[in-house]
């Protein structure tokens, strides 16, 4: 930055707002014209809870600039940080949003927030307050003190899930520390959330800043080309091969790369198996979509997968979901992985051929010509379809509790081609990657960290990234009760979407790992397994209409069709309570958990047990893990 031009008095926060305010991206349908380009705002606005850390700073200074950058106040600073991960992954990281949060407890209710963004590579602002840089009035309130090291603050705990941290000591760090975070932001390989530890005194710091620094700036998104000799093996590779597949994961739609995909999977004739991320990159009536791939995918695709001699990632981490803890993939199959992060794309010792996604492809596609694999099992993935319609039909007996898949089915069947799906933990995530079968776009699902508690506030954040569409959240009793309260935030604001919240009584998922996959006996998961004196009746829907939410609880699936069409038209959220049964997948040959089809997931088991039951599943267990892949 040089010396020429004024200079702009300002608080440290103040500086900051207005530099915020001024960062554009290109826009998909623009809003906003600087000369012929029209931009968006990269950083939408903020969310803000205040206390001592930050209302003195970044409240006066978001005040000042509110008609220029908005500010929006939720009811917990972890799930306002749900919901700006929520926008930005609905914006595929074109766009993010900010949150403000107090020193001490404000700032560490944010660290699950990051962890979850960092795991799924997506953009997030964090404006953390912090201690006094003076250290004149030591120890100040909520604050965090390290006997051996006076530089630590709670902040510190961002380090290990910050894709970059700073603390803005200084009014001037600023200046560097600002464009740092957001070149890390709208870097596609190294995306992620930034952190930014500003101590509450310098935030009313003045001081003398270049006028040059508010000039607007326009953050572009790159798309690195793969490197010829990388792409020349791989290419090889696939020419070799007679039954490749690909894994298609979250990269794929963060690179808007889901045409060039389909195109490839058709000109070359290779079935496409889809991770929790990569889900509705092709629609699910795509000829190639063989469906979910897997711990919880479908017969079709993994049976695809196991007999591969080639496989394709695409913008995937191979997590263990995907992959069966490693026990998918055939033992004569090679890896071939295409990635925007040479990290990425080495693992599991593929063969790597770092680019983005979508000229990746292409040039991918080029380099093979005419090339096409044998013709893939179409009648396995019409069985599958017919599977899941089976699953999911609606149930003769409406007096009785429904599977998860019923409820999926009633859902399905009253939403249109613009629904959006989507889910965070529990059972429902591995129903919904198997049976939901999305139009391009209609799943959104948070499985990285699989994070209990981000399906309300997420949904929120989703249906303001995606206002045009319409948008269901699956939840389950035990993550609603972790974290619903932004239900009032979408009240107050207006902001319309749907939850089904379906009632188990407890942690059904893990009460059936626990008895099924671990062998173990139930135990503190389900309330009637609990220590507890009375048995809860807790009436959600009065909970969540307490909140403001139009809410219901329907008896069966014909009702919850019915109150599904009809939420559409509301301008507020709508929560509909359905009681379900505890155990899913009953004797469908669709188990997602005990393996038909190679859907190992590695949870390790105890060695030792008085039991007969879990002396007996750590034998199988050991089974298991001898065809776990070990090179790395």
């Amino acid at each position: 930055m040089g010396k020429s031009g004024g200079t702009i008095r300002l608080t440290a926060a103040q500086a900051m707002v207005k530099w915020l305010s001024v960062q554009m991206t290109p826009a998909a349908s623009g809003s906003e014209a600087v000369g012929e380009q029209k931009l968006d705002r990269y950083i939408d606005g903020m969310w803000a809870i205040f206390g001592h850390g930050n209302v003195a700073g970044m409240g006066e200074a978001l005040h000042a600039y509110r008609d220029v950058f908005p500010t929006w106040r939720g009811q917990n600073e972890q799930t306002m940080a749900h919901a700006a991960i929520a926008y930005a992954k609905a914006k595929k990281r074109t766009r993010a949003m900010a949150v403000t949060s107090s020193i001490g407890p404000g700032s560490t209710n944010v660290v699950t927030a990051a962890a979850l963004a960092h795991v799924n590579r997506l953009p997030l602002l964090v404006v953390a307050g912090d201690v006094f840089a003076t250290r004149r009035p030591d120890p100040v309130l909520q604050q965090v003190e390290d006997f051996d090291d006076g530089t630590v603050s709670a902040n510190d705990c961002f380090r290990p899930v910050a894709r970059y941290y700073d603390r803005i000591s200084r009014p001037e760090h600023i200046l560097y520390a600002l464009p740092r975070a957001l070149r890390m932001m709208t870097d596609p390989a190294n995306c992620g959330p930034a952190v930014l530890a500003f101590c509450q005194d310098v935030q009313c710091e003045a001081y003398d800043y270049p006028e040059e620094f508010f000039e607007p700036r326009v953050w572009h998104i790159r798309r690195p080309h793969p490197d010829l000799d990388e792409l020349a093996r791989v290419a090889d590779m696939v020419r070799k091969a007679k039954r490749p597949v690909i894994i298609s994961g979250g990269g794929t739609i963060y690179s808007q790369a889901e045409d060039a995909l389909g195109d490839f999977a058709t000109r070359h004739r290779i079935p496409v198996a889809e991770t929790q991320a990569g889900k509705s990159g092709l629609p699910q009536a795509h000829p190639m979509n063989f469906g979910a791939s897997g711990v919880d995918g479908s017969a079709a695709a993994n049976t695809a997968s196991q007999k591969a001699d080639l496989v394709i990632g695409v913008g995937t981490r191979f997590q263990d979901f995907t992959t069966g803890s490693r026990t998918l993939f055939g033992e004569g199959a090679r890896l071939v992985s295409i990635n925007i992060h040479g990290y990425d794309a080495a693992k599991h010792g593929a063969e790597s051929l770092v680019g983005d996604a979508k000229v990746t492809l292409e040039a991918l596609s080029e380099a093979l010509g005419d090339y096409r694999a044998e013709a893939p099992d179409e009648a396995a993935r019409e069985d599958w379809l017919r599977a899941v319609d089976t699953y999911c039909a609606r149930p003769e007996d409406q007096a009785a509790k429904p599977t998860d898949g019923q409820v999926i089915g009633a859902v399905q069947r009253a939403t249109g081609p613009d629904a959006i799906a989507m889910c965070a933990a529990g059972t429902m995530p591995g129903a919904l990657k198997l049976l939901w079968k999305p139009s391009q776009g209609g799943y959104h699902m948070e499985y990285g960290y699989s994070c209990m508690g981000y399906e309300v506030a997420g949904a929120m954040g989703l249906k303001l990234g995606a206002p045009e569409r319409d948008v269901i959240c699956f939840v389950g009793d035990g993550s609603y009760m972790l974290a619903n309260s932004e239900l009032a935030t979408a009240v107050m604001r207006r902001i319309p979407f749907t939850v089904v919240l379906t009632d188990n009584r407890g942690y059904g998922c893990i009460n059936r790992l626990q008895t099924m996959g671990c062998g173990g006996e139930p135990f503190n998961n389900m309330y009637v397994d609990c220590n507890v004196e009375v048995q809860p009746e807790i009436d959600y829907a009065m909970h969540a209409a307490a909140m403001g939410a139009h809410a219901v609880k329907v008896a069966g699936t014909d009702e919850l069709e019915a109150e599904v069409a009809a939420a559409r038209s509301r301008n507020i959220p709508t929560v509909i309570v359905i009681e379900t049964v505890a155990k899913d997948f009953p004797g469908t040959g669709l188990e997602t958990f005990a393996g038909d089809h190679g859907f190992f997931w590695d949870v390790a088991v105890p060695q030792v047990s008085e039991r007969h039951k879990q002396r007996d599943r750590f034998e199988e267990y050991l089974g298991q893990i001898t065809n776990a892949r070990l090179v790395n």
